[in-house]
């Protein structure tokens, strides 16, 4: 079943078109990676489809309703996560604190999170449920702030660069969360420069370059074509 998706969506930033007739698909259960250097236009993407830029175009379907152009809370409500790549959580507050501002109800066909069952999957966090986001390091910041969005049990999630500027252990670990997560049949369109990481998780791509879907297909046949990683990636 198609959970997501995106036709002919072009995005601007002013009057500079970012997005040009980009269109994807994401399924049930599915894990999909966006892929391309940095500038191609990945997280222009993900906010297009989460109601955050102010000029779209284009069809944007998530459980066969239209949500182009809806806001981005009414978006959330409907079950779509967004777990952007700047980490952005409330300092002042402890992890505890941080999942209940992310807690709604469960959500029919959606895995249902409780923070003990995130800990389960982030034992990290469970060590310092008490401590304030502000005194976590970058990677320790990263999964709470995925574990904020699955406390809303969304559908789907959109997650951008969540291996950026992260160390080595926080990405297996991260590694290990998306297939956890894929296998309570979440969906998830994962923005990733990282090819390793993405070819860990994914099971299919897109690859953008200069805001236009250039490649798209299997991961595995993606990940083994030089020439069309040194193309569209540079390695």
């Amino acid at each position: 079943m198609t959970m997501l998706k995106v036709h002919a969506l072009n995005a601007f930033y002013g009057r500079a078109q970012i997005l040009f007739d980009v269109g994807f698909e994401v399924g049930r259960g599915e894990v999909v990676a966006l892929m391309g250097r940095n500038g191609a236009g990945k997280s222009t993407t993900m906010k297009a489809v989460m109601g955050l830029l102010p000029r779209i175009s284009g069809a944007v379907s998530f459980m066969g309703e239209d949500i182009a152009g809806m806001a981005p809370h009414r978006i959330a409500r409907r079950g779509l996560g967004y777990v952007p790549e700047d980490r952005r959580v409330f300092g002042d507050l402890t992890v505890m604190e941080n999942l209940d501002t992310g807690r709604q109800p469960p959500r029919e066909n959606a895995p249902s999170w409780t923070p003990d069952k995130l800990f389960r999957v982030f034992p990290n966090l469970a060590e310092m449920r008490n401590r304030r986001a502000s005194r976590m390091s970058g990677g320790e910041q990263q999964m709470l702030t995925v574990s904020r969005t699955l406390m809303g049990n969304p559908r789907l999630v959109l997650l951008d660069e969540p291996s950026e500027g992260v160390a080595p252990v926080i990405v297996e670990q991260m590694a290990d969360m998306i297939l956890e997560l894929k296998r309570e049949g979440l969906a998830i369109l994962l923005s990733e420069q990282n090819l390793h990481f993405a070819e860990l998780v994914s099971d299919r791509v897109y690859v953008l370059e200069k805001g236009q879907i250039r490649h798209e297909g299997a991961m595995n046949a993606f990940a083994s074509d030089d020439a069309a990683r040194r193309e569209f990636l540079g390695v």
